[in-house]
C-alpha cells in the first residue's frame, strides 16, 4: 500500500458495515464531453491543462460524499493535462474520503498518467496493482477488507481493452483471479454490455450478479450502452441500483447499495 494512501487514511472508531454504497465512474480525467464532435474539437483537452476541468472534478466530489468504496476510469495522476494534480487524491480530499489509492497503467511522462483509482471510507487490509493482458495500459485493482469472519470482502476495480478478444483474455484473467473469493464486488468500465459473450463468461465462472441491462451509461449526453457495471457474488443482496444523471464525463456513473448477509460485517 503507498505511502501516500497511508498518510492520507484517518483512524475511525471500530465500526461495523452491513451496507455499502457503491459507486463507479470513468471521469474521463475531468473533461466535460457533450456531444461526438467534440473527441475532435476538444481534442486538446485531453493533453493540455484547462481551467474547467478543475471547476469539473469540484463538481464531481460533491456528488461522491453519499458513497462509501468509489472505483474510478480514466483518472489521470498529476501531468501537464492535469496542471499536475493527482485527481484521485484532489477528489479523495475534496470529498472527504480518507483512503485513497490509484494504479498507473499507462505513464507517458509529464503528458499524462493514466490511472485507475479508488476512494473508500474504509481502510482496506490489502491492495493489489494487477496489469491485464494484452496491449499495454489496462489494470485492476484488487482491494481485500477484513470481516467479522475469517473471509474477506474484495472489491476488484478495472478499466478492460476496446476489443473484444482482449476484453475475453482480460476477464479471464480477472475470473481467476477473484475465483478465491465467496463475498466480492467487481467493476468498472468493461467497455461492453451485460449481454457480451466476455462479460457473460466472468458472471458465470465468477457465480456473479448485475442489475437489469437497461442501466446505460454511454454517451453520457444521450445515453446508449450500458459499458460501466457493478457485479455482486450471489451471496450478496443487491438494493438500489441505478445510473447516476451526473453528465461531466463521456460517461455517466452507476451506482449500487449492497446488504451483507445476516451476520456479516466489514470491520473499519
Amino acid at each position: 500500500m503507498g505511502e501516500a494512501a497511508r498518510d492520507i487514511y484517518r483512524e475511525t472508531a471500530g465500526e461495523a458495515v452491513s451496507r455499502l454504497r457503491l459507486l463507479s465512474y470513468n471521469i474521463q480525467a475531468g473533461v466535460d464531453t457533450r456531444h461526438f464532435r467534440e473527441y475532435l474539437t476538444k481534442s486538446w483537452k485531453q493533453v493540455l491543462p484547462h481551467r474547467e476541468r478543475l471547476v469539473n472534478l469540484n463538481r464531481i466530489s460533491h456528488m461522491l460524499h453519499r458513497y462509501d468504496i468509489v472505483g474510478l476510469q480514466e483518472v489521470d495522476s498529476g501531468s501537464l493535462r492535469s496542471g499536475f494534480v493527482d485527481q484521485t487524491e484532489y477528489l479523495a480530499q475534496l470529498a472527504g474520503f480518507p483512503f485513497w489509492y490509484k494504479q498507473v497503467n499507462r505513464s507517458l511522462g509529464k503528458l499524462a498518467q493514466h490511472s485507475n483509482g479508488v476512494l473508500s471510507r474504509i481502510r482496506p487490509t490489502a491492495v493489489v496493482e494487477h496489469k491485464l493482458p494484452g496491449l499495454p495500459g489496462r489494470g485492476a485493482m484488487l482491494l481485500e477488507y477484513a470481516t467479522n469472519t475469517d473471509a474477506a470482502f474484495a472489491v476488484c476495480i478495472m478499466h478492460l481493452a476496446l476489443g473484444r478478444r482482449a476484453r475475453g483474455r482480460q476477464l479471464a484473467y480477472v475470473s481467476e483471479l477473484v475465483s478465491q473469493y465467496h463475498y466480492l464486488v467487481v467493476m468498472g468500465d468493461f467497455n461492453c454490455g451485460c449481454d457480451a459473450r466476455e462479460l457473460k463468461g466472468l458472471v458465470k465462472s465468477a457465480n456473479l450478479r448485475a442489475p437489469e441491462c437497461d442501466m446505460k451509461t454511454f454517451p453520457s449526453w444521450r445515453p446508449m450502452r450500458n459499458l460501466d457495471h457493478i457485479l455482486v457474488s450471489s451471496s450478496l443482496r443487491i438494493g438500489k441500483a441505478e445510473v447516476v444523471d451526473y453528465p461531466l464525463s463521456d460517461h455517466l456513473p452507476v451506482s449500487m447499495e449492497v446488504d451483507l448477509p445476516e451476520g456479516l460485517s466489514i470491520i473499519t
